[in-house]
């Protein structure tokens, strides 16, 4: 695609009454939603766009665990205590952690970090970043300042001053940053000795091997999971904060009875037991991050991260080819404060691979022939 066809793209796409700085950038009209995933959201931007619509804007695995639902009866009473604590004891063994009672479940990861605030008595929080938005925002929503750091060493100047809640997404989304395990423990037993707290979020952590909650209990440690991500089941809206027994105690005070549902009790016991399963879908996880990362170079793409579900593509004219493939029904993620990138998540599919390598078979064409 041109300069000229890009432009009537965005020309037909402009929605009435959106500012022209809608993503601080003259041309780029089409307004930046806070998540991945709203896809009707973004479509009715680009009418005349190939159907069925393709979302590869959120990194959810597309290999989704074949849940057994409950019997309609289970919905008719609130869960019982005995639920919970098989939950808990499922995620234990799932994630490495020694006993159940460091095991706290809620509704998704989200529900979590926003959690944290109350949870982790600080004077400030340290956001390792550019980084999921969500983690600086629950700490503003609670009027605890927070400060951002491009390097680990900044995180641990940070943590030295005690009283400071030190957050680092491991891999890190968008861009799939990958941090060994003992650098982490390093900064963890850092905070340890200043009285601060490293928080570890490794919602897209099930596919790889760096975990942190086996070292737990640690007396600084807070590593959280999400479940719906690996499982490819995120409407279930369950996930894992994983502490020692004391604060993880702490926590359920604060959440109260029932955090999950019914469903989510029925998924998670199911699903994190199924280990046969896990290690089924993180093969076919690290075969498709493969084969995009390839189709991706075969369009003269560059892509980094070492997330399994997702890739990071770096490209000048990423609002461009991100038009572009919404023209082709395909929704990526792309990010205000990293103009330059879009965040490719896993086709479920051969009829999405086809329409993907079709878009970059066509993107390719028109950027060479520019």
């Amino acid at each position: 695609m041109n300069t000229k066809q890009t432009q009537k793209v965005m020309d037909a796409t402009m929605p009435q009454g959106v500012p022209p700085n809608a993503l601080s950038a003259g041309r780029e009209q089409v307004p930046l939603f806070s998540h991945g995933g709203q896809v009707k959201a973004v479509m009715q931007y680009f009418a005349g766009a190939e159907q069925p619509f393709v979302d590869l804007s959120t990194g959810i695995s597309p290999f989704a665990y074949p849940l057994v639902l409950p019997e309609r009866r289970a919905l008719h009473h609130l869960p019982e205590e005995g639920e919970e604590q098989a939950l808990q004891q499922a995620a234990a063994s799932a994630y490495g952690v020694a006993t159940p009672d460091m095991v706290v479940s809620g509704a998704g990861s989200q529900s979590l970090i926003a959690l944290l605030p109350r949870l982790l008595k600080v004077q400030k929080a340290c956001v390792l970043g550019p980084t999921y938005s969500g983690h600086r925002l629950a700490w503003e929503h609670n009027a605890v300042p927070c400060e951002g750091a491009t390097h680990v060493h900044q995180l641990s100047l940070a943590a030295q001053q005690g009283g400071v809640a030190c957050v680092v997404c491991n891999p890190n989304n968008p861009d799939g940053r990958l941090l060994e395990r003992h650098t982490l423990l390093a900064l963890a037993d850092q905070c340890a000795r200043a009285q601060s707290w490293l928080v570890v979020d490794e919602a897209f952590g099930d596919f790889e091997s760096q975990s942190m909650a086996p070292l737990l209990p640690h007396p600084a440690l807070v590593v959280l999971r999400s479940f719906g991500k690996t499982y490819g089941l995120p409407g279930v809206r369950l996930g894992f904060l994983l502490a020692s027994a004391v604060l993880a105690q702490r926590a359920r005070d604060l959440l109260g009875a029932w955090p999950v549902g019914a469903l989510a009790l029925a998924a998670g016991q199911q699903a994190l037991v199924d280990t046969q399963w896990l290690e089924q879908a993180a093969h076919k996880a690290r075969m498709a991050h493969d084969r995009l990362v390839s189709m991706l170079h075969k369009a003269g793409l560059a892509c980094r991260g070492q997330s399994t579900l997702f890739t990071l593509v770096d490209v000048a004219q990423a609002y461009a080819l991100w038009v572009h493939l919404c023209q082709h029904g395909i929704v990526t993620r792309r990010f205000a404060e990293r103009p330059h990138c879009l965040r490719i998540g896993l086709p479920a599919d051969e009829a999405e691979w086809s329409r993907l390598a079709c878009a970059l078979a066509a993107w390719q064409a028109g950027h060479s022939a520019a």
